[in-house]
């Protein structure tokens, strides 16, 4: 009888992973097309009715043994991760402009001369003028570090963004961003299965910020972030080894694992002296502000709750169509603590 019912537990075993798997498989081939509309779909359709004839094979009789039949779905599914695994991240896509230069940099001890920072100026219609910059930093000069959430789709999920305030530059403004095709627009599952690449950009706040808060309509809020001086230029480094990374190595985007907000968490984690702990908020990462507060890496003068009533950004810009880069970032910051150490 215990063997009856571990070889039931093993069947069921089986049958879960089948449709699971299959599941998967056939998102990745509905989202990928490997090759024309007409034949994905035709693909699709024949895997699920291979998996169906196995789950039926399996379930009521067997057409070889049931040991061959689990070999021959495992077979097919390896094959589906070979070429799922093997699909290169690309540079040479016909992008869409906003994320159509890479960064890239000369670096002269803590001289850093940064280009291609965007700075384009973006109108209510969603349309804008592009303006690409050269600027440099001196890493000495690194005041402040804010984190920076926008929320697009409730509470749970935002756009976290980073931004490092300057004695003597306009701040910087740092975002890990999906790498769009002309004409291609942001789908959540779409992330889940290569369908991105992973960008890095470098914008000026009254470019990245505001079409958020101004132009999409976004709820922004912005909070100061507890970081020692040399914690933060350490950061700004590892902003830089990514850029190089991804010039030598394109890299896909993932919803879940590879995003703006887990990619940010590793290079803090890089930085920091201390582990910081693993944390559903950072997969949740509109809830990224609570996790920062918990950790005291936000200041602790007032509670969440009045944290997120001073830190929303919209009620201080959303009236105006035209401002300057130094008053958008003046009133982001209006009423709030500078960065603490």
């Amino acid at each position: 009888m215990i063997k009856t019912i571990g070889l039931n537990m093993l069947h069921g075993a089986f049958s879960l992973f089948v449709i699971c798997s299959s599941i998967w498989l056939c998102m990745a081939l509905w989202i990928q097309e490997p090759v024309s509309w007409l034949w994905s779909r035709i693909l699709i359709g024949a895997w699920a009715a291979f998996a169906l004839s196995i789950l039926g094979i399996y379930a009521s009789r067997h057409f070889f043994s049931r040991k061959k039949d689990i070999i021959i779905y495992i077979l097919g599914f390896l094959c589906s991760l070979f070429w799922y695994f093997g699909l290169p991240a690309k540079q040479d896509r016909e992008w869409a402009p906003e994320v159509s230069r890479m960064l890239h940099y000369e670096q002269r001890g803590d001289i850093i001369t940064l280009h291609n920072i965007r700075n384009f100026d973006w109108h209510a219609d969603g349309t804008y003028t592009k303006r690409w910059e050269t600027r440099q930093f001196d890493l000495n000069q690194i005041t402040g570090v804010n984190i920076i959430t926008s929320y697009w789709m409730g509470p749970k999920i935002a756009h976290t963004l980073v931004s490092f305030d300057f004695a003597h530059s306009r701040p910087l403004t740092f975002s890990i961003e999906i790498r769009k095709e002309k004409n291609e627009e942001f789908s959540a599952i779409g992330g889940f299965f290569r369908k991105y690449e992973l960008s890095l950009v470098a914008a000026d706040e009254k470019d990245i910020v505001y079409t958020r808060s101004n132009v999409r309509g976004e709820q922004v809020y912005f909070f100061p972030v507890n970081m020692p001086p040399s914690e933060r230029k350490e950061l700004f480094k590892e902003y830089l080894h990514k850029a190089d990374d991804l010039a030598a190595h394109p890299k896909w985007y993932n919803t879940l694992t590879s995003n703006c907000t887990t990619l940010v968490f590793d290079m803090v984690q890089a930085v920091s002296p201390q582990k910081l702990p693993m944390d559903y908020r950072l997969f949740a990462s509109g809830y990224l502000p609570n996790y920062l507060y918990d950790l005291h890496a936000i200041s602790q003068q007032w509670n969440m709750q009045a944290w997120y009533q001073r830190a929303h950004i919209n009620p201080r810009v959303s009236g105006f169509k035209q401002i300057s880069s130094a008053d958008f970032s003046r009133l982001a910051r209006k009423g709030l603590p500078a960065p603490g150490q």
